[in-house]
């Protein structure tokens, strides 16, 4: 199990994963692609990653707009885990 961060390790990571917010025991971001396709094969790589990674994220799409949420379910709140993750998504959603 993974250790959770604490309140000022979170505000920390957030620094850096600027387009990223925390809602209560998540981390949660928002990507809207350019086309409904575009959407669906960044869903795609996340889900690459996140399988190598051993740690999935929950995705709800709507249309272009795809919201990612992290969370450690079985350490119960954001860990370091979620934090890679997260810049994951980041470099693939450039």
């Amino acid at each position: 199990m993974a250790d959770l961060l604490n309140d000022t390790e979170i505000d920390d990571a957030l620094t850096r994963l600027t387009d990223w917010t925390r809602d209560g025991d998540s981390l949660v971001r928002t990507v809207e692609s350019t086309t409904f396709l575009d959407a669906i094969e960044l869903v795609r790589s996340v889900a690459r990653e996140a399988e190598s990674a051993d740690h999935h994220p929950d995705i709800d799409i709507r249309w272009k707009k795809v919201t990612y949420r992290l969370s450690t379910h079985s350490s119960g709140g954001i860990t370091g885990k979620d934090v890679l993750l997260a810049g994951a998504i980041d470099r693939l959603a450039r």
